[in-house]
């Protein structure tokens, strides 16, 4: 039976407890849940690169989420 209730981990923190941390640092005032959901897999991705990989893309690891909710932002 599939589970649902899956739990990523990075590091000591939960990767959604780093969303949750990261959209109350900007002030947004919502968690964006679908879009959120949407973006995960991009987060993992990038999540799981190493830090040579994220600087040959021009990102630094603390990075990782502006870059990918970037469009809230501007």
């Amino acid at each position: 039976m599939p589970r649902h209730n899956v739990q990523i981990g990075m590091g000591h923190a939960s990767l959604g407890s780093k969303i949750d941390n990261y959209f109350a640092s900007i002030g947004l005032g919502f968690n964006p849940g679908k879009m959120r959901k949407a973006r995960l897999r991009e987060i993992i991705v990038l999540e799981a690169a190493s830090d040579e990989e994220l600087a040959d893309m021009g990102l630094h690891r603390d990075d990782i989420l502006p870059h990918v909710f970037r469009d809230l932002l501007n």
